[in-house]
């Protein structure tokens, strides 16, 4: 496997673009991703109980079991608390792609991000595809103007691609996201966007997002709220001609690596363009009895607002992490725990067995000075890791939500 440059359209067989409907003031808002054949289809959603009328809407497309061709994305209106018409409008749009694309209503996706409570402006919409009907593109320009119309309070697109084997054929997946605030673990308000040509059942296809969005997705947090909205959607087209996965094996385990090096990849994106961020924020929990426990304890550290304060502030105060250690529910020995600042900068260990080490506080600002910074907190009880994402808390974050819907 290895990374290449690219978005949504690296795989055969897929377009995409991005436009500007009028949903926003001077911006990009409707994109399209769209294949030449039908998909193999996965998808998992918020676990917020408030869910938006696209989340319903492709929840049920997905658990169908039928393929689908096309996913409609807006930004600007999440379509959230809506209402009978935002579901009335989800379909509506289902049907202006049948009209203008051809595609059956039955097999498009539809997705929103924007502000809550507002309904969707549908002669804007309609307006939107016949315009990304002319705009659709196989080149790596229309991946980037569809990963800049989803794009909400985020400072840049994000975008990946690898190419891996599978059954002698080399295949290719690409990805695109977006999510800035309102990102906590569980997903967040984030969209994203993954297609491939690989062949593969709906059924292998669905267990391997499922898994893999433990932990990747479901381990990042900016600010501890989770959105109506957070949809990861999965498409495979099989356009490369390699054998159609239906069981665990080599094959599944070259597509799962791909597919994780793939969410890994956005979910970091997301939680380095955090709201008003200024570092990624990386925690690591080593050696712990399970996989559970690791998880627990490395959310609870990436979601302190306190920690994340100190990380904005390159103030090592290590106190701030062992206290969400503690809080966090996840039973561990305080008195075995190890705590170790990490950065370009270089690594120093601030906490031997719960207790300060004589390390320079001069030295650790120096360490978290740097854009990306991890901690990692070893509490000696096993051999299970696991690593979250974040970022810092600055003076931006409340600039930017006090003025987010001016």
């Amino acid at each position: 496997m290895k990374k290449i440059e690219g978005g949504v359209t690296a795989p055969k067989g897929f377009q995409a673009g991005g436009v500007f409907a009028g949903l926003k003031k001077e911006k990009k808002d409707m994109a399209m991703i769209y294949s030449q054949v039908p998909c193999q289809t996965a998808g998992v959603f918020t676990t917020n109980r408030v869910k938006a009328a696209p989340v319903l809407w492709d929840r049920q497309v997905v658990q169908s079991g039928l393929t689908s061709q096309a996913i409609v994305i807006n930004s600007g209106v999440a379509n959230a608390c809506t209402g009978k018409l935002g579901m009335q409008y989800c379909e509506e749009t289902a049907e202006e792609m049948e009209k203008v694309m051809g595609t059956a209503k039955e097999s498009v996706l539809v997705c929103s991000t924007g502000v809550i409570g507002n309904q969707l402006p549908m002669d804007k919409i309609k307006y939107g595809i016949s315009l990304l009907k002319d705009n659709l593109g196989s080149s790596r320009e229309s991946a980037k103007m569809a990963a800049e119309a989803i794009m909400t309070t985020d400072t840049v697109s994000k975008e990946v691609a690898v190419e891996y084997t599978v059954g002698g054929k080399t295949v290719t997946m690409g990805g695109m996201c977006k999510g800035s605030g309102m990102i906590h673990p569980n997903m967040c308000t984030m969209l994203c966007f993954i297609t491939t040509d690989c062949a593969i059942s709906g059924e292998m296809l669905q267990k391997a997002l499922s898994s893999d969005v433990v932990d990747t997705f479901n381990m990042i947090s900016v600010d501890g709220d989770t959105s109506t909205n957070d949809t990861v959607l999965v498409m495979a087209n099989g356009m490369a001609g390699s054998p159609e996965i239906t069981e665990e094996g080599e094959d599944y385990q070259a597509f799962c690596e791909a597919l994780h090096e793939v969410m890994v990849t956005l979910s970091k994106k997301i939680a380095g363009d955090g709201e008003g961020a200024s570092a990624l924020f990386e925690v690591k929990v080593l050696n712990a009895a399970t996989k559970e426990q690791a998880r627990t304890l490395a959310k609870s550290i990436v979601t302190s607002s306190l920690t994340k304060a100190a990380v904005f502030g390159h103030d090592a105060n290590w106190g701030r992490i062992i206290c969400a250690m503690g809080y966090s529910g996840a039973d561990f020995d305080p008195d075995a725990t190890d705590i170790y600042f990490e950065s370009a900068g270089g690594t120093m260990k601030i906490v031997e067995n719960g207790m300060a080490t004589d390390y320079s506080e001069e030295e650790a600002t120096r360490i978290l000075s740097y854009p990306e910074v991890t901690a990692i907190a070893d509490i000696k009880a096993g051999q299970e890791t696991a690593t979250a994402w974040g970022c810092d808390l600055t003076y931006d974050y409340v600039k930017i939500n006090a003025d987010y819907r001016s």
